[in-house]
């Protein structure tokens, strides 16, 4: 790799931005892709540019068009909980296993403890402040767990406007039809409270928390490989 190649892709992994290192196998040259952007050498067609997309959404580097090796650079996965609940409890461990970066948003200290959260970042600001400092990105996930509007809230709406590939919230039918009211009075338009995936989880059947957790992980999993179906199903809590 050119020495502007790698200061580039340097630069790139420290702003958490994705790219993708493109090698044709037969000449050597290298591109750089950076969103609708490259550099390099090698010339990026788009029949290029969406395999690298889909490369970037898979998570996984491979050859494409029987020439080209295709080296994905993704930031790492997060996962922001505001809500230092039972729930919180074992999605935390959970969403860890699955390889994300969890952090805990709550500043109720009584709740957001060491003790229950081991080994898990811990944000006791109030949860706008919280995620502002996160500076939250297309790969974070935003989750929140406290039925209270005045936690809640003030999270959706900083995650509604953001990257974040995934926005979900605890809460019924008709919870949620109050939150999209509020949202709705606070100048939030349709598509943007239509991010919110509410109730939140997989249609699993889940009652105990450590089954709204799976099923929370396993809703973040689908919208993140892009899989999610085009017509959304009921959902778990």
């Amino acid at each position: 790799m050119k020495l502007a190649l790698f200061d580039s892709l340097q630069k790139a992994r420290a702003e958490k931005r994705a790219a993708v290192l493109i090698t044709d196998l037969e000449s050597g040259s290298q591109a750089l892709l950076l969103g609708e952007s490259s550099e390099g050498e090698l010339a990026v067609s788009q029949s290029l540019r969406e395999a690298a997309a889909g490369a970037i959404r898979s998570d996984k580097s491979g050859v494409t068009e029987e020439r080209y090796f295709l080296q994905v650079f993704n930031p790492p996965l997060r996962l922001a909980i505001v809500g230092a609940v039972h729930i919180a409890q074992a999605l935390a461990p959970l969403a860890r296993i699955a390889g994300y970066e969890v952090t805990i948003v709550d500043p109720r200290k009584a709740w957001a403890t060491p003790e229950r959260f081991p080994d898990i970042t811990i944000v006791d600001l109030w949860p706008d402040e919280g995620l502002e400092a996160l500076a939250l990105d297309h790969r974070t996930a935003v989750i929140t767990l406290t039925h209270d509007p005045k936690l809640d809230d003030p999270a959706l709406q900083i995650a509604l406007r953001s990257p974040a590939f995934y926005v979900g919230s605890l809460g019924s039918k008709r919870t949620h039809a109050k939150r999209v009211a509020r949202l709705e009075e606070a100048g939030f338009t349709a598509a943007e409270i239509a991010r919110i995936h509410a109730p939140l989880g997989l249609a699993i059947g889940a009652k105990s928390p450590a089954e709204i957790a799976l099923s929370a992980l396993a809703q973040m999993t689908q919208v993140l490989r892009g899989a999610e179906p085009l017509v959304k199903q009921e959902t778990a809590a």
